[in-house]
């Protein structure tokens, strides 16, 4: 194909420029206010969130990872407690649970490429004793599977939902199906602010006032310290940029779905690739498409292709997913995500694509393979 026209996997400084005016006055007048740290703009997008998500608590973290960390810590996770989690993850997801002392197992994930139910019952030990599903890409995993095998051996869930704000399943945000989600606010995440960002959501008040100390160096609310606790606080700068995002929100999704349509009306016929479920092709799920992942015959030949095309794509997390570290030591079989990363890899997804952007990747991946 000639006259390549050159797609970048992620476009910051168009995102930037498309809210410039208004990015920029919420900054100065942070700036000018010298708010820096707790200030009204966290406290008002913590309400906004909470408000989005339809839940009665939302605590601005440092990072996504903090988002998962604090709240098993808050549950009082002990030595010895095994929590069951996708292979199918950032190593983030794992690391929570062994840095809040307990140990992540690995469960196998489906052709969604979230967390199979059915692995999750073969893992189940006396130590079980919770749930990290993680809601990737965009899209929610079946929960009502999920909370049926917690509730039958009495197992908490906290959700990574980080990737998944505003996805939902049979009507439900992802991050509000058991004690605790995290939303991480990562640059290219669905909602990004300009560093890393994240937050805690959860309707249990107990568990929140534990969260509120946990983020701020242990201090309870009459300023003397009640726990070790850690300094993971969301920046009030971010905050305020993310006030902004949070209220085009619902557009950035609109147009994300609408991506994700054209894709799979252009692409769906092709065999050899497996493309995620299509907008609006299963009513239990409403999927925001974070990303766009797709499997797909001779994966690096393709990205070889589209490289030489103009088109940049990626395979998250470096092609491997976290049983595959060999030095965190896990052994376990995992079949369906050993031979997903044979052929896992991105399509460019988010707001900056213009149509002729998805057009074009379209017609280079149907020029590949013949």
């Amino acid at each position: 194909m000639g006259n390549h026209k050159q797609v970048a996997f992620f476009d910051y400084p168009a995102l930037f420029s498309e809210l410039k005016s208004e990015i920029m006055s919420a900054v100065q007048d942070v700036f000018a206010r010298g708010a820096y740290i707790m200030q009204s703009d966290l406290l008002n997008f913590e309400k906004e969130l909470a408000a989005y998500v339809g839940v009665k608590h939302v605590l601005g973290v440092a990072d996504g990872t903090m988002g998962l960390l604090l709240p098993l810590l808050a549950l009082d996770l002990k030595p010895g407690d095994e929590v069951i989690v996708p292979s199918h993850t950032f190593v983030a997801s794992a690391s929570a649970i062994h840095h809040a002392g307990g140990t992540p197992v690995l469960a196998d994930c489906g052709k969604d490429h979230l967390i199979d139910p059915a692995s999750i019952r073969q893992l189940l030990t006396k130590r079980t004793r919770g749930i990290m599903p993680v809601q990737l890409n965009g899209r929610t995993a079946n929960m009502d599977a999920i909370g049926a095998i917690a509730q039958e051996h009495g197992l908490f869930i906290v959700e990574d939902s980080c990737q998944a704000l505003g996805s939902k399943f049979k009507g439900q945000f992802a991050g509000t199906f058991g004690a605790a989600g995290s939303i991480s606010f990562y640059p290219s995440k669905t909602l990004g602010c300009f560093g890393d960002g994240g937050a805690i959501i959860t309707n249990d008040d107990a568990l929140a006032e534990k969260l509120n100390m946990l983020r701020d160096h242990g201090r309870g609310p009459d300023g003397a310290v009640w726990a070790w606790g850690f300094n993971s606080r969301l920046d009030n700068v971010q905050a305020a940029i993310l006030r902004i995002k949070l209220r085009h929100y619902d557009a950035y999704v609109a147009r994300r779905r609408a991506i994700a349509a054209m894709y799979q009306e252009r692409l769906g016929d092709l065999k050899a690739l497996l493309l995620p479920p299509a907008p609006g092709s299963e009513a239990e799920h409403f999927d925001i498409f974070q990303n766009y992942e797709i499997e797909a015959e001779r994966r690096d030949e393709l990205r070889s292709y589209l490289e030489s095309q103009g088109v940049r794509t990626i395979i998250q997390w470096g092609g491997r997913v976290i049983h595959q570290f060999s030095k965190l030591g896990f052994t376990a079989p995992l079949p369906y995500a050993e031979a997903m990363t044979k052929r896992f890899m991105l399509l460019p997804m988010n707001t900056a694509l213009k149509n002729e952007d998805v057009e074009y990747i379209c017609d280079c991946i149907r020029a590949f393979y013949g």
